[in-house]
């Protein structure tokens, strides 16, 4: 049951993605040459998620409500917020702040599940790489687009 619910916020999380577009506004702003493509934010985050989620019931099933279970859940709420900031109310500068709650509530489960399951925290490491990848995007295009 356990492995559903950490299913379900996940799917949550992911849908945010999926409400909150990057439509024309974001097409029609300046991006640094090393933006990936489009085609690869619905792949690495499906199997981000995966990871993402998979971690949160294996610390989940170690130590049931603890210090990891409760960032894990802070990272999900980051995560979801981002699209919402970003490219919903088109706020950038709430989206870098977003952003890096996100990174550092990461790099905190990183650091806090490794003594209950040590894969958890390593299945969040291409996680925290992706999202630093977004997070200096992220602060690349508010630079080039300062009145955006």
């Amino acid at each position: 049951m356990a492995a559903v619910v950490f299913i379900v916020i996940v799917l949550l999380a992911a849908s945010s993605g999926a409400m909150f577009k990057p439509g024309e506004w974001y097409e029609g702003l300046r991006k640094p040459n090393w933006t990936p493509p489009k085609w690869a934010f619905p792949v690495v985050w499906t199997i981000l998620y995966v990871m993402i989620g998979y971690a949160g019931w294996l610390v989940w099933d170690a130590q049931g409500w603890s210090q990891p279970v409760a960032l894990w859940g802070l990272q999900m709420v980051a995560n979801a917020l981002w699209s919402y900031f970003f490219f919903g109310l088109r706020r950038m500068d709430l989206a870098l702040v977003d952003v890096a709650v996100l990174w550092l509530s990461i790099a905190a489960f990183i650091i806090v599940a490794w003594s209950a399951t040590p894969l958890a925290s390593l299945l969040f490491l291409p996680y925290l790489a992706w999202v630093t990848a977004a997070a200096t995007l992220n602060y690349s295009v508010r630079r080039l687009n300062p009145a955006a």
